[in-house]
């Protein structure tokens, strides 16, 4: 995993706009992708981030990277409490929760819907996506939103402001523990 592919697809996690990223990444063996994972976890720890794969498939792992705290801030608000106890989360740490998503996505070939929890989706966003069928949203950017569409935009433009931003200092020479805000 390198970290042009973390740039490329985490930015906002990396600068703590965001509770988590996920993101297809290739590799040539398990066991050199996990020695990998390991690698960033110890590079980007100390900021306050953790790396895992979530899933694998052919020469393809599917990895999470997050903000522990962030995340369980998110998954403490009543509606995401509530939306993932129906789907089966115990809601008692977010370490569990995390554990059970990957439990659930190594089980099914679809997306658990409230995985945009877990990246810092609004909680009635996720909600609305999944009592909508995905169809009859207010707009889409990184989620379909059916809630607030004008916070919703300001965040797509953040996020999409701050991942040229931070593609442009990498590409000067910044690395990846320099580009990461602590949190």
């Amino acid at each position: 995993m390198s970290d042009a592919y973390l740039i490329r697809h985490c930015a906002p996690t990396l600068a703590g706009l965001k509770t988590g990223s996920i993101f297809v990444c290739p590799y040539e063996t398990q066991e050199a992708l996990l020695d990998s994972v390991r690698q960033m976890n110890r590079r980007l720890h100390c900021k306050g981030l953790r790396v895992l794969p979530l899933r694998f498939s052919e020469k393809r792992a599917l990895i999470y990277i997050y903000r522990p705290k962030k995340l369980s801030a998110d998954l403490a608000d009543s509606t995401a409490a509530k939306l993932l106890q129906q789907y089966g989360y115990n809601t008692d740490s977010c370490e569990k929760c995390v554990v059970t998503l990957i439990r659930k996505l190594r089980a099914q070939a679809d997306f658990p819907h409230e995985i945009g929890l877990f990246l810092g989706y609004p909680p009635e966003d996720v909600c609305g996506f999944m009592e909508n069928n995905a169809c009859g949203c207010k707009c889409v950017g990184c989620w379909k939103v059916y809630g607030d569409e004008d916070a919703a935009r300001r965040k797509f433009a953040l996020y999409k402001k701050c991942s040229r931003v931070y593609w442009d200092q990498w590409k000067k020479g910044k690395n990846i523990e320099r580009l990461t805000v602590a949190g």
